[in-house]
């Protein structure tokens, strides 16, 4: 078996189905805040603050370490939209799959990088997703790509939606006792098509974090 990027069957707010069709590029071009699922949730104010200390050094975009081992490798192929806000949302989006997959190297739900880079139900997605590999005995290697993205912002300017292809042929799970990888042949199941919310953090740091994750998996347009 390959264990997979996909979220174990899981999306929260059961919203797969509200999210599948195709958005439109989001350079400086607002939408009413009820076209995008979530637009209107802001960050939560966290207990304890996620800010920035010190200058940030090249794994550590908002402060906050995001670094992952060699040989697990995310790649994130796309252009950055002119709009400054989407592209900050975009920037971030990536951080949030990087803090996903350093719990998962990490072994825990807990690395402050997770609650920098999510809030709500983005973070109990992250910790759904990184509880699943723990459980299985399981981390990743290998490549990760992400690709075909776009972006667009809710008219209110707290919310960005950052949709985009992931393929994960080339990304594997590998057994945590064995090292064993566990490869299979290529096929649709490498393909998601996922839509992040990201929501802009309250403090006004440039932050953004995202609060509802949409899956589509076996995503045929991602091939």
């Amino acid at each position: 078996m390959k264990r997979r990027t996909s979220p174990v069957a899981v999306t929260f707010a059961a919203a797969t189905a509200l999210l599948l069709t195709a958005c439109g590029s989001g350079d400086d071009k607002a939408v009413d805040d009820d076209k995008i699922a979530g637009a209107d949730q802001g960050a939560e104010t966290p207990k304890e603050s996620v800010e920035p200390s010190g200058t940030p050094a090249t794994d550590e975009p908002d402060g906050v370490d995001v670094s992952l081992p060699a040989d697990m490798n995310l790649v994130f192929d796309w252009e950055k939209p002119k709009n400054e806000n989407e592209a900050d949302a975009m920037d971030d989006a990536a951080n949030f799959f990087r803090a996903i997959y350093r719990g998962v190297d990490k072994r825990t739900t807990k690395d402050a990088s997770a609650a920098a880079y999510a809030t709500g139900d983005g973070l109990k997605y992250a910790e759904t997703q990184i509880n699943a590999w723990i459980d299985g005995g399981w981390t990743a290697t290998g490549t990760l790509r992400h690709y075909d993205a776009t972006t667009r912002s809710a008219a209110n300017g707290k919310s960005v939606e950052v949709a985009f292809c992931a393929d994960a042929g080339k990304f594997y799970g590998k057994e945590i006792k064995t090292d064993k990888v566990l490869k299979t042949e290529p096929s649709i199941e490498d393909f998601d098509h996922y839509k992040i919310i990201m929501v802009k953090y309250p403090t006004g740091t440039g932050l953004w974090q995202a609060s509802k994750v949409f899956v589509e998996t076996k995503a045929a347009k991602c091939r």
